[in-house]
């Protein structure tokens, strides 16, 4: 039984018979047809068994903006040493380390250590071993040597040290490329014989024609219209797989944050709302955060510019939070401190204005909403996140009463193993840290900070009952439940992965 074969085909077999594994873009160079007309005529002659198509992909690496930055002035660790090579005795303050080398410090030490290049000494850091080029290094100089800037994953010989590389943000950039190569089979290399030198083009199906009656339309089909021993050539394959829809759908940490808010409700709590730009009375002084405390310094908090609040709070308020801090903290409280506003770094001074100015006996609220903090943007770190909240409040509330209710609100979560881990918390007294087990990592994990309001945040706002207080990052819990290694990806908006997340984990 013969093939009616189309013009398009036609063309391809002719081009690929003269030369084999050619891309549907070099195909498109040597033939004139669009890139449209290829794909097409590709498939017919796939479903015909007269071409083959190979499909492969390579992974290639990149420096991003740390990569680059250490190719030019070396590593953290590298610098750090460096700089005791030109010190006497090869030695210095820890301090003096630090403000050489800045934002770099954190990252140069934990390395240097781990390759054993430093020993410290109470306050004193001490050059010690040798200091030969790290594997990782060799890779970054590689890289850019390339004149392209990229290089394929192929050729490092290191695939460890690569790995080492991936897990130091912005140090490595990772892409793929696919690539597709189409040939004859031994079918399409006799059939391509039989097509003659000059092919008339005529037949094929203008790209930009919209009317279906159309001469030319009619002509093909009656080109490609099977008869009693012919076939068709363009048969449906009812095996194909149908086009991909993409329904419009929420967020998957929106999907998170729903969760976390129809959990809280069903367990009997309400929602409360706040402002995100806050006093600083009601963000620090309220609980208990002395005004000379690092985090209320301008390299970890946002502060609105040349604007204050005119009513912070109650002058009874006002006096006694004073007072307590006052004799806590032995220094002249300054109201102007207090009046300053931020851009609030937890929701807590939500859920404690909520309970002073109610004055509940008895009360179980919660808050959700954004938050800032004025760090550095890391894997494991954002400027703006979402943070949950919530406390209880009543006459014979016990930290046991909050353990189990952390333990109820993980099991709804589908968080089995769970334990709590004795830690410090400014405001509460005693405090816990949860811990719960991620299975796919394989290793306990910090998650919500909890504890019992201490008195000195109570009683000067008039709370006269003890108050659990728990709190937590939301991103957090997201990247645990999609298996993400960078927070950030939560925000990049990539579509591939926005769409694979299933709905219903």
């Amino acid at each position: 039984m013969s093939q009616v074969l189309h013009p398009i085909e036609q063309k391809i077999l002719k081009t690929l018979i003269e030369k084999q594994n050619l891309t549907p873009e070099e195909l498109c160079d040597m033939t004139k047809l669009s890139i449209d007309q290829i794909r097409r005529g590709i498939e017919w002659l796939k479903f015909k068994n007269l071409a083959h198509v190979t499909e492969s992909e390579k992974n290639f690496v990149t420096l991003g903006a740390r990569g680059k930055e250490a190719h030019e002035k070396g590593f953290p660790e590298r610098q750090l040493v460096n700089y005791l090579k030109s010190l006497d005795g090869y030695s210095c303050e820890i301090n003096d380390a630090k403000n050489y080398l800045k934002n770099e410090f954190s990252p140069a030490i934990a390395n240097a250590k781990k390759n054993a290049w430093i020993e410290i000494h109470e306050n004193r850091m001490l050059l010690k071993g040798y200091h030969d080029v790290t594997p990782e290094e060799k890779i970054i100089k590689s890289i850019a040597s390339k004149n392209s800037a990229e290089m394929s994953v192929d050729e490092l010989e290191d695939k460890n040290a690569l790995d080492l590389l991936k897990k130091r943000p912005e140090f490595i950039i990772s892409n793929s490329k696919k690539s597709v190569l189409v040939n004859l089979t031994e079918k399409g290399i006799e059939t391509a014989k039989t097509v003659p030198d000059k092919i008339d083009m005529s037949e094929t199906i203008p790209e930009t024609s919209s009317q279906s009656d159309s001469a030319d339309v009619k002509k093909v089909a009656k080109t490609i219209s099977h008869t009693t021993d012919s076939l068709l050539v363009r048969a449906i394959d009812v095996e194909a797989p149908a086009p991909t829809i993409f329904a419009a759908r929420s967020h998957p940490l929106r999907d998170v944050i729903d969760e976390v808010r129809e959990i809280f409700v069903s367990l009997g709590f309400s929602e409360i709302i706040g402002n995100n730009i806050q006093s600083s009375f009601w963000n620090f002084d309220a609980l208990f955060t002395p005004q000379d405390h690092p985090a209320r310094e301008m390299q970890d908090t946002f502060y609105l510019k040349d604007i204050t609040s005119g009513k912070v709070a109650k002058p009874d308020q006002i006096k006694k939070v004073s007072e307590a801090h006052k004799k806590g903290w032995n220094y002249q409280w300054q109201n102007e401190e207090a009046r300053k506003l931020v851009l609030r770094t937890h929701t807590t001074c939500v859920t404690i204005r909520a309970l002073a100015d109610q004055q509940h006996d008895e009360a179980r609220l919660f808050s959700i909403g954004r938050v800032f903090r004025n760090e550095k943007l890391s894997y494991k770190h954002l400027a703006e996140f979402h943070q949950v909240e919530g406390v209880v409040v009543g006459k014979n509330v016990t930290l046991r009463d909050l353990m189990g209710l952390q333990t109820e609100f993980y099991h709804k979560m589908g968080i089995k193993k769970i334990k709590f881990w004795p830690t410090f918390f400014p405001y509460t007294e005693p405090s816990l840290q949860s811990m719960i087990y991620n299975e796919k990592l394989g290793k306990w994990v910090e998650l919500f900070g909890m504890g019992i309001f201490r008195p000195e945040v109570t009683k000067p706002l008039g709370i006269k009952n003890p108050v659990l207080a728990w709190g937590g990052g939301i991103e957090r819990i997201a990247m645990l439940r999609y298996g993400l290694e960078d927070v950030r990806e939560l925000y990049e908006n990539k579509f591939g992965w926005l769409r694979s997340v299933p709905k219903c984990q």
